[in-house]
């Protein structure tokens, strides 16, 4: 008997229906980022990779390479000024040309001199414009290239008491994101991030999931909440904010990545991955209120090889899904119903421990893909390949989000 009939069966004894869960797998969808493709690095130092892309179609290039072997990353976010190009409209057919489409528009306000005391929270209104002109400059790019996602981060704060005001910086926030919201096109969301400390180290204007909620509530529907999974505090319940977001109706997507002291942005799931099994046991409880999430991947590969670190972050994000969709929904609701404590937490368990390796590698099998996406990349002699004809470029600036 195969590893894959061995565990189907065991799952078919728990109450698992095999087939509706190898049918969830396949319509799973995770979006990279282009700017986890180039030479990203910390706030120390970047190290640069051979073959690492050196240019926005470079970067498409390899995006396209992930999603072949894996068949579940159809889009790229794109990173505004970093993959400026001349002709979004170009840019577009190229992606398409490769099998994948632009995913989400991410602005950047946080590495222009003009941004030392903020962006959209400056106390000066001139700084403040340039923000907002910048905001629906990536608006007009989405329109262009197809995206339906705006993706905001800031670094707006302070680092001292008195340095400003904190209801003025609130009051400037709402005023410059409604400005921008009211850009939006009808098919738009406006993903709204939130951080609790860095750069900014006495108080961060977004800094946790309760104050981009209720900019979000503010700004109307189309704007929701973006959890980047390193940015809380040690101990933060992760999973619980995922459930308060999505019973509100307001989460809009995640960044996915790893994190042990601060904004490590380390490959997903490596650090702690049970945690990551429970947001996606979360989103899958959910059913139909997860349904418009958008799972998208905002790593920095500062020493890991770039597209093999990529295929790791969504081999690592099938495992946990996977994981979730084994749950015994039914054995846990019993438990806890009964307020069985350790009877539910064993329900989790049991689905967390479940080797489900067989299935993930089922289901690529059953879409005509590599069993094992790595051992694939290896093989197929691509890393060697750009590292020819790419070289390897200085690197160079941090990574700061």
């Amino acid at each position: 008997m195969s590893d894959y009939q061995s565990l189907a069966d065991k799952l078919s004894q728990r109450g698992i229906d095999v087939e509706a869960v190898k049918a969830k797998l396949k319509q799973q969808r995770v979006e990279t980022p282009s700017w986890g493709y180039g030479n990203s690095g910390t706030r120390f130092k970047t190290f640069a990779y051979p073959g690492a892309a050196n240019s926005v179609f470079e970067k498409l290039a390899d995006a396209a390479m992930v999603n072949r072997l894996t068949g579940i990353c159809p889009s790229v976010a794109l990173h505004i000024p970093w993959d400026k190009v001349s002709d979004w409209k170009a840019l577009k057919t190229y992606a398409e040309d490769l099998g994948i489409q632009i995913g989400a528009i991410n602005t950047n306000t946080f590495q222009a001199d003009i941004y030392k005391f903020g962006s959209i929270c400056h106390p000066d209104p001139a700084i403040r414009r340039i923000a907002v002109d910048h905001h629906l400059e990536c608006i007009e790019i989405a329109k262009q290239t197809g995206s339906d996602a705006l993706s905001l981060w800031y670094a707006d704060g302070t680092n001292y008491a008195g340095q400003d005001s904190f209801r003025e910086r609130r009051a400037r926030l709402i005023d410059s994101l409604g400005q921008v919201y009211a850009a939006l096109p009808e098919n738009m969301r406006m993903l709204i991030e939130y951080k609790f400390f860095e750069p900014a180290f006495y108080h961060t204007d977004l800094s946790d999931w309760g104050v981009a909620y209720s900019v979000a509530l503010k700004l109307g529907p189309k704007a929701q909440v973006l959890v980047d999974t390193g940015h809380h505090a040690q101990g933060t319940n992760i999973e619980h904010i995922v459930a308060t977001l999505l019973y509100e109706g307001k989460l809009g997507g995640f960044h996915f990545n790893a994190r042990k002291y601060a904004d490590d942005d380390l490959i997903v799931g490596t650090s702690n991955p049970f945690e990551l099994f429970l947001i996606f046991n979360e989103l899958v409880d959910a059913g139909d209120a997860a349904k418009n999430v958008a799972y998208m991947i905002d790593q920095s590969h500062a020493i890991e090889p770039k597209i093999e670190a990529m295929l790791q972050s969504v081999v690592n994000i099938q495992s946990a899904y996977a994981k979730a969709l084994v749950v015994d929904r039914k054995a846990l609701k019993e438990r806890q119903t009964a307020c069985d404590v350790l009877g539910a937490y064993r329900v989790l368990a049991d689905a967390f421990e479940t080797d489900v390796r067989p299935l993930v590698e089922q289901v690529r099998s059953e879409l005509d893909l590599a069993t094992d996406p790595i051992a694939a990349l290896h093989e197929s002699g691509y890393e060697k390949k750009i590292a020819q004809e790419r070289g390897t470029a200085e690197g160079g600036g941090g990574y700061p989000t």
